[in-house]
């Protein structure tokens, strides 16, 4: 017998299939979503792309490497901040000569500050440094900021930033020092006492001229002056060339080797404003007229120098050198824009 027909729409038993018709989509939801996914991709590329120029900047550089300081992080003008920190002799008159290059060739680089803290050094490094940073200062302005000490052949670095640039100094600063000093023992009663003779075997009247076992003779002391003499005339020539607020006598008036604090050094025109860092980087952007500018700094990869240096049992040793070598070491001469009577001492 055939089923019959269920008026109440009741399941009879057989199975039932349902069909649920959607409408079509409409024209502007497609576009939608392609226009959604267009941004999604862009926006994956500058991801990445910015990924990539951030690896580039802190990891893949060639030394020295530059790290943000300070400053806008996406201004592409750039103020570097060069330091001199210890004694200027190698190997950190080398490192900082390869940044003052850096930042003479970086074309974003619009301005440099020259941070010192520094008692001075050698003399011949001293130079080197200044030379590098007159070549720099003539392309681009050099501003300084001394910190604790700028002194001796810290002061002559800091004429490296010529007439156009600005030397602040902070309240606290020691500079000055202007002079030259070759450090010299005398310990030839001592080694009459203890039974001890120097008898070197030498080829000329001066080749043993600053050795500690003798007093020096009157031939020796001419000798040595004449070279003190031109390091000092370098000196204050040097000072003359770069200072527009001193004279000639009064640069050689200033240059006893006398010490002078932030304020008298203010007043006696060695500097030009007493501030801080940021006060000397704003000065800099202004002078430039810089909406906004990165500030950045440099610094090279350390070696096993620097434990050396940093060594409680060498710090009072030339950097490098055994105990027998410093005894070598002692007798040979160097000229010095140090302010000290103590040869140079590396710091870390």
């Amino acid at each position: 017998m055939a089923d019959s027909p269920n008026p109440a729409g009741q399941a009879t038993g057989a199975a039932s299939t349902i069909v649920v018709q959607l409408p079509a989509p409409r024209p502007w939801s497609t576009w939608t979503t392609r226009i959604l996914l267009a941004l999604l991709g862009l926006s994956v590329l500058a991801n990445i792309s910015m990924y990539s120029s951030f690896q580039e900047y802190f990891q893949a550089q060639t030394p020295p490497a530059e790290s943000y300081h300070s400053g806008s992080k996406t201004s592409r003008d750039k103020l570097v901040i060069l330091s001199m920190t210890g004694t200027i002799m190698p190997p950190f008159t080398e490192r900082l000569i390869k940044q003052i290059d850096k930042a003479l060739e970086d074309d974003a680089v619009k301005g440099i500050l020259l941070s010192i803290d520094s008692g001075g050094g050698f003399v011949a490094d001293s130079h080197q440094i200044y030379a590098r940073l007159k070549k720099l200062s003539e392309k681009k302005p050099v501003f300084v900021q001394m910190k604790r000490m700028a002194a001796s052949g810290g002061y002559y670095i800091a004429m490296g930033a010529g007439t156009q640039g600005k030397i602040f100094a902070e309240p606290t600063t020691w500079t000055g020092s202007i002079g030259v000093i070759i450090p010299r023992y005398d310990v030839s009663e001592l080694a009459s006492k203890l039974g001890v003779a120097s008898d070197p075997l030498k080829t000329g009247e001066f080749k043993d001229a600053l050795s500690p076992f003798h007093p020096l003779t009157e031939n020796e002391k001419k000798l040595w002056e004449n070279i003190l003499n031109q390091s000092f005339d370098q000196f204050l020539t040097v000072i003359d060339d770069n200072r527009d607020t001193l004279t000639t006598e009064q640069v050689r008036k200033l240059a006893t080797g006398e010490v002078f604090t932030a304020k008298d050094a203010k007043q006696n025109g060695l500097i030009d404003e007493i501030g801080f860092e940021e006060e000397a980087l704003a000065a800099l952007q202004k002078q430039l007229g810089l909406a906004e500018a990165r500030v950045v700094t440099y610094h090279s990869q350390t070696g096993l120098i620097d434990l050396i240096v940093g060594s409680v049992q060498t710090r009072s040793a030339p950097a490098g050198l055994e105990p027998w070598q410093m005894l070598l070491e002692s007798s040979v001469p160097r000229a010095y824009y140090l302010c000290s009577w103590w040869p140079a001492i590396p710091q870390s």
